[in-house]
């Protein structure tokens, strides 16, 4: 990913998961693999590969009739990287809150379950008593709640 922001769309998302998966893929397997989940027609499918060619998301190359599909961009950075700029763009006071709705809402593994406990056992070490607001302009506390 050459730019800063990560900018692609849900629709985008949805390519990227299965190219993931995938390894290599042609726009006709993509095509036929989303068309149940989306709907989408072959247009609408190239026209995704095409935005996250020029993105630089995936790689593209011709071989006979068909253009196969690549990531150049590894998953789990990517979606690290898309994390990290939601709680950048969040008020300070608000990530612990979103982090616990997100792990309500989400299916978790036993072994994740072990793996964020680690994390926060380690966190709490160091955690402060009460996170400073980072919003422009303020200059409140967070509840000490």
């Amino acid at each position: 990913m050459a730019a800063n922001e990560l900018m692609i769309s849900p629709a985008e998302w949805q390519v990227m998961r299965v190219v993931w998966t995938r390894g290599d893929v042609t726009s006709t397997e993509l095509t036929h693999l989303l068309a149940d989940s989306t709907g989408w027609q072959a247009a609408t499918v190239k026209t995704l590969l095409r935005r996250l060619v020029k993105k630089g998301f995936v790689t593209t190359t011709r071989q006979g009739r068909a253009f196969h599909y690549r990531p150049l961009v590894d998953e789990r950075a990517t979606m690290e990287k898309a994390a990290d700029q939601l709680f950048d763009s969040l008020c300070a006071h608000q990530n612990g809150p979103t982090i616990a709705e997100v792990i309500k809402h989400v299916e978790l593994s036993t072994n994740d379950i072990d793996q964020i406990e680690k994390v926060l056992d380690k966190k709490r070490k160091k955690a402060p008593a009460v996170v400073n607001c980072n919003c422009v302009g303020c200059d409140h506390q967070a509840d000490a709640s």
